[in-house]
């Protein structure tokens, strides 16, 4: 049973159950427990199964350790502890790693010397060891391995690959079968992912090779729903799922938060002057406290960020940036400087949001929105480092859509209504790999492996026919994929029902290959007439054009036309305006639950415009020195600062104003206008239901429209909605509305999304990803690395092969369910279609002059680089000015 504990352990319960040399070492170091530790300490002295959420700075790891480590002196001062790993910590990061390691050095051998004070030379004859912790990730030297090999740990550190490959490893293996408590932290990084579904399979591996059943120990910071998280940790024994406790202390550190805009009016105020107040907000907030942490949502945006503080400000070593592109060193050189207290500043990405021990960190600073609420906890969590000090932060925007969604983003923070995650069901190719790495080990009944299999809560609702399918794939029936170099891993014997490993490289296969993050390599980028190369792009945003995308290069427009291996082929765009921005692969989508919460305040603080505009016979646009005191009251509510309710007033007035209706979540707006030039038609799909969905819902409506016009359509897409881009001299009518609404629904948009994704780069660039995870495709094979473009162009002959065998081939079967529930968002396309047909969304067809003022961000989104920043913005005013003066000659 899944159970949320509120009930704390008073401390001497707490403290009770610890040995008394733990006990009196934690006395000396800590003043007083935390609010996770009231719970955790007891619950895991009695080797119960529990789930702890807490922010940074809140104990979290002694929540997790300290009884663990009590255990291991008691087995020690008894003479029994023995050279075997009893405790296995699993994190998604290297330097999370390392981390542990080192904070857990400290207290083992302080708690080690007292022991030593108190029994003297006794400690040698009564057979007293010191309790021993070791990491195990793939940059472990040879030597330490060794040294693991002939005496373990007692506490083994290690990432979910390394964790694949030790319970592979016959001589290792052996000292895991007796562990007894397992950690796995940063959960919410993991549960809601293929490589957190690997290491559910590892852990039921190694749950049915062990003498008896171990504790499981979840941490993680904020994350929704628990019961999910929980479930994710435990799995299943048979057909009962396993017990858990939550301890939910994700709220025990308070926040102090507030969305900022650098200007009232973030449309006529000139760029030079909204850049120049950003910079001087930032750095207020950078000289008022000792350490602050900015983050971006893009690398590069991370770097503009760096250069333009140390240009404007004079700032030297002090400040400094962190993300994935920088090398392993300099980014550990930053998080060491963090430590030690050097820097003033450090600006990141995503890669400091983790919980990497950077030290004490005063403020956060967000620019731009995270998307997410629970990402949004997390990073101005990293603020405050202890419970009882209060997390501050501030969103900086600088855009209209994204200062209402902060501001309902903070806002739910401050309710603690966090978007939620879902562990991704029954991967094929993750699959694949461990039934290859179980046939390592022994022989296998397939009844025996299906049901260790099932006993992750991610396969536990497996069909039998695709577990049956994977070992038949992987035991060579599918005959004619040997002409194309795909060989059986393993044998099966019908008869007997009985698989096992085939060939002496199996072992090699598994060890070299395994992992779930795929290989990825810069793409170039050439000129389909002249073949001239014009630049690089990354192979994850290829993968997300389409025939016909306009996207920037170098500061110039150029068209999508194929790819080729690893090349983009493009054309000079006769167009003024990109449909996708560079960094559109980088981007974080909004969460469904979130721009839900957008929805229901859009459709409430409408209601309180419409009123204030009646009441006041307000006919035209003016200016206001002071806002109206309804809509200061009703915004007052929000964490905002006064220029961001300015902007969001001016907003939705101008919206009203203009076109009467202002879409919600129960109101799906499509709008027909033109383009400034009328070279173009738009029709605005104004569907907030975040990217991910709307990624689902346009590709259908294009579809539709495409086949009723039989013509190409454009299409963009973003958080709030899609807009279909047309001849100019086309007219969408309501009835061709109607009748395309009418086509799409719940049932028959996945069969008509996977006909459209078929011959997409997406459908090819992950087929490759799948076959690489299930070793249709090897990475590395004989000791020699297959390079990315060879496995690339091996993909696309596989693919076209397993097609002609079975077009409901495994892996083809996987790469589908990975585009539309892990790219996109089908459950939640069907979930708003749904709602269509049963009349609790409904949907109203307007036309426009030109666009209104809630579709102008869509329309220029692809425009939002750096690049281009000044032109959207000139364009972003010409918008708003035709808009004024059509709403000016209504009155």
């Amino acid at each position: 049973m899944i159970q949320i504990t509120d009930k704390p352990f008073d401390d001497e319960q707490s403290l009770g159950v610890l040995n008394p040399y733990v006990r009196e070492w934690f006395g000396k170091n800590f003043d007083e427990l935390t609010p996770p530790q009231k719970f955790s300490f007891k619950l895991i002295s009695e080797s119960r199964n529990i789930l702890i959420t807490a922010p940074t700075g809140s104990g979290k790891t002694m929540s997790g350790f300290l009884s663990i480590i009590s255990k291991l002196f008691d087995y020690s001062l008894a003479g029994t502890l023995e050279d075997r790993v009893y405790c296995i910590y699993v994190s998604p990061l290297r330097a999370l790693n390392n981390d542990i390691h080192r904070n857990l050095q400290r207290p083992l051998e302080e708690i080690y010397k007292m022991v030593l004070k108190k029994k003297g030379v006794n400690v040698i004859k009564e057979g007293i060891k010191n309790v021993t912790i070791g990491v195990r990730t793939g940059d472990t030297p040879q030597k330490e391995r060794a040294k693991q090999l002939a005496r373990p740990p007692n506490i083994l550190v290690t990432t979910p690959e390394s964790l694949a490959i030790m319970i592979n490893s016959q001589r290792f293996v052996e000292s895991l079968k007796g562990v007894e408590f397992l950690i796995v932290d940063e959960i919410h990084e993991l549960a809601n992912n293929k490589r957190g579904v690997h290491l559910s399979l590892s852990i039921e591996r190694l749950a049915a090779m062990s003498d008896k059943d171990f504790a499981r120990v979840g941490l993680g910071a904020t994350v929704a729903p628990l019961d999910e998280a929980a479930k994710y940790l435990v799995g299943y024994r048979g057909d009962e799922l396993r017990d858990c406790t939550i301890v939910d202390a994700s709220w025990s550190k308070k926040l102090e938060v507030m969305a900022m805009s650098p200007a009232k009016d973030l449309i006529n105020t000139p760029d030079n002057v909204i850049e120049d107040e950003t910079y001087k907000r930032l750095n207020s907030i950078i000289e008022n406290n000792r350490t602050t942490l900015i983050f971006t949502n893009t690398r590069s945006g991370t770097e503009r960020v760096v250069f333009n503080l140390k240009r404007r400000f004079h700032y030297g070593e002090d400040i400094a940036a962190h993300h994935g592109s920088l090398s392993r060193e300099t980014r550990l050189d930053v998080e060491e400087l963090l430590k030690k207290g050097s820097l003033k500043c450090a600006v990141s990405s995503t890669s400091l949001e983790l919980g990497v021990d950077i030290g004490t960190i005063d403020n956060v600073v967000q620019l731009g929105s995270p998307k997410s609420v629970a990402r949004a906890v997390q990073r101005i969590g990293r603020s405050g480092h202890s419970y009882k000090a209060v997390a501050r932060g501030e969103m900086i925007v600088l855009n209209r859509d994204d200062m209402v969604e902060t501001a309902i983003m903070l806002d739910s923070a401050l309710k603690r209504r966090i978007d939620t995650f879902s562990v991704p069901k029954n991967p094929l190719d993750v699959l694949a790999q461990h039934v290859v790495g179980m046939s390592l080990t022994k022989k296998w009944n397939i009844d025996e492996a299906y049901d260790v299999i099932r006993s992750s809560y991610a396969y536990h609702d497996l069909p039998r026919e695709d577990f049956e399918s994977i070992v038949g794939y992987l035991a060579g029936d599918y005959v004619g994929l040997e002409s194309r170099h795909v060989y059986g891993k393993i044998w099966f014997d019908k008869e007997t029902q009985m698989f096992g490993k085939r060939g002496r490289l199996a072992q090699a296969i598994y060890m070299l290959n395994l992992g779930t993050i795929p290989d990825q390599v810069a793409i170039n980028v050439v000129n389909v007439k002249d073949k001239k190369w014009i630049g690089n792009i990354e192979e994850e945003f290829l993968s997300r054009l389409k025939e016909g995308d306009i996207f920037t290069l170098g500061g110039k427009l150029y068209k999508f036309e194929y790819a080729k291996e690893m090349k983009c082929y493009v054309s000079d765009a006769n167009t003024n305006a990109p449909t996708i921005p560079p960094w559109y692969s980088e981007q974080l989508p909004l969460s469904f639950e979130l721009a839900n919460q957008i929805g229901e305040f859009r459709s409430e603080f409408a209601d309180v415009v419409r009123a204030y505009i009646k009441s006041n016979r307000i006919k035209s646009l003016v200016q206001f020195d002071k806002l109206p005191e309804e809509i200061d009251e009703y915004l007052g509510r929000l964490p905002v600062d006064e220029n961001s309710k300015f902007a969001i007033f001016g907003y939705f007035l101008e919206q009203i104003l203009y076109a009467d209706l202002v879409p919600n979540n129960r109101l799906l707006l499509i709008e027909q206008s033109k383009s400034l030039d009328g070279k173009e038609v738009y029709v605005i799909f104004h569907s907030l239901y975040g990217r991910r969905a709307n990624d689902a819902l346009s590709r259908a409506v294009a579809i539709k429209l495409s086949d009723m016009l039989n013509r190409e359509i454009g299409l963009m897409v973003n958080d709030n909605g899609f807009v279909l881009v047309l001849d100019g001299r086309v007219n969408v009518t309501e009835r061709m509305v109607k009748e395309i609404m009418g086509s799409i629904t719940a049932k028959s948009i996945e069969p008509m999304l996977k006909e459209n994704i078929r011959r997409t780069e997406m459908m090819k660039r992950r087929f490759r990803y799948v076959a690489g995870r299930a070793f249709m495709i090897l990475r590395n094979y004989k000791g020699r690395r297959m390079q990315v473009g060879r496995q690339h162009i091996n993909a696309q002959l596989l693919l076209n092969a397993a097609e002609e065998i079975d077009p409901d081939f495994p892996l083809i079967k996987e790469t589908y369910r990975e585009i539309l529930n892990e790219v996109m968002d089908l459950p939640r396309a069907e979930q708003v279609l749904r709602g269509i047909k049963a009349g609790e969304i409904s949907y109203k067809m307007i036309n426009t002059i030109y666009p209104s003022p809630f579709a102008h961000n869509m329309i220029t989104f692809g425009h939002a680089d750096v690049v281009l920043m000044k032109e959207r913005h000139e364009y972003l005013k010409s918008l708003h000015k035709m808009v004024l003066e059509n709403i000016n000659r209504k009155k």
